[in-house]
């Protein structure tokens, strides 16, 4: 129905304006009764065997939503009901931004993709923490990120203001230098400034967790780039390593326009969908076998089936996440995951 009906009808319309028109009316039918339940039951799959124990969490599925899609926390609660594991919010930053300018959002449907330039458009941590309050029960991991007007000598301090805003708010949390979409942030990469940035969170996850007895240190992941040349993938399996953090997300949007045929594939922003399958993959077993699996990998880019999630897993990751795959092809795509796993 949803490839039949929905999508045909959502793809008439500006992709930016249509993604806010989509949150207002999941919102609404979630409020009405047994719409949730209904929900549930269509695309749901509650299985033990789905369960994924990684660093200290427990998962129930290993299928997740990445971040990007809810920015702001808004809809977390009513985007689980879709069968998802666990939900990724943001990028958030210390300050409410507008991002670029528009349109900044393209379809690149003969290619089954995305483009966008959005710029971290968010309206800041601490309205996002607001709306974390009322969090009934998903994981969730914060995704964070530097303000704009930030420059790179200084955003550590913008990374701090958002790790200490959403301790006590999420599960896990994400340092994102690596979209393309900020001016230099991808700079933020490099081996000196990335281990500087993670070393400080770390000292920061401690202290956070000394302030009260029952809170424990919270996992930080590092989500990479697929652009990035073997050589700086060894970097950083090397920062992983000596600054011992919990994981790495492979992969982000990519700046590589190869292979498409869309109208609109010179638009500047960070690629996902299907022409990002193949790099994400390999980018997650070069850092698994590389490293020889020692530390957990979500992967994520340009999975649209069933056999694009098994290929993620077999490459290493331990858990996948959805975006432009969801987007495409509907929630039915996360009921069918799940159950190939378990037929597996």
């Amino acid at each position: 129905m949803y490839k039949l009906l929905i999508r045909p009808l959502f793809f008439l319309f500006d992709p930016e304006k249509i993604h806010h028109f989509t949150f207002s009316t999941i919102r609404f039918f979630n409020k009405l009764p047994f719409v949730s339940g209904i929900i549930k039951s269509l695309y749901k799959v509650d299985n033990k065997q789905l369960e994924r124990d990684l660093f200290g969490l427990k998962f129930k599925n290993p299928v997740g939503l990445a971040a990007g899609f809810d920015k702001d926390a808004k809809l977390f609660n009513e985007l689980s009901n879709f069968g998802f594991g666990f939900i990724e919010i943001g990028t958030l930053t210390p300050k409410p931004q507008d991002g670029n300018p528009k349109k900044r959002l393209f379809r690149l449907q003969s290619d089954s993709a995305i483009i966008n330039r959005m710029g971290f458009n968010n309206g800041g941590v601490e309205a996002a923490v607001e709306r974390l309050k009322k969090n009934k029960g998903v994981l969730i991991g914060g995704n964070i990120g530097k303000n704009k007007v930030t420059p790179n000598e200084e955003a550590v301090e913008d990374y701090k203001i958002c790790f200490e805003a959403l301790f006590d708010y999420v599960d896990y949390f994400v340092v994102n230098v690596s979209s393309p979409n900020t001016p230099n942030l991808r700079e933020l990469q490099d081996k000196e400034p990335l281990t500087k940035l993670l070393n400080t969170l770390k000292e920061e996850n401690n202290t956070m967790s000394l302030r009260a007895e029952s809170r424990s240190p919270k996992p930080i992941l590092l989500k990479i780039a697929p652009d990035l040349t073997d050589s700086q993938l060894l970097d950083i399996i090397d920062i992983v390593s000596v600054t011992q953090i919990d994981g790495v997300i492979a992969t982000n949007t990519t700046i590589s326009r190869d292979g498409l045929t869309s109208a609109n594939k010179t638009e500047m922003g960070g690629l996902s969908g299907k022409p990002l399958t193949n790099r994400s993959t390999e980018v997650i077993r070069f850092l698994s076998e590389k490293s020889n699996k020692a530390f957990p990998i979500i992967g994520v880019g340009g999975i649209h089936s069933v056999a694009d999630a098994l290929e993620k897993f077999e490459a290493g990751a331990d858990l996948i996440q959805l975006y432009t795959g969801f987007i495409y092809e509907g929630p039915k795509l996360i009921k069918d995951i799940n159950k190939a796993l378990l037929n597996n």
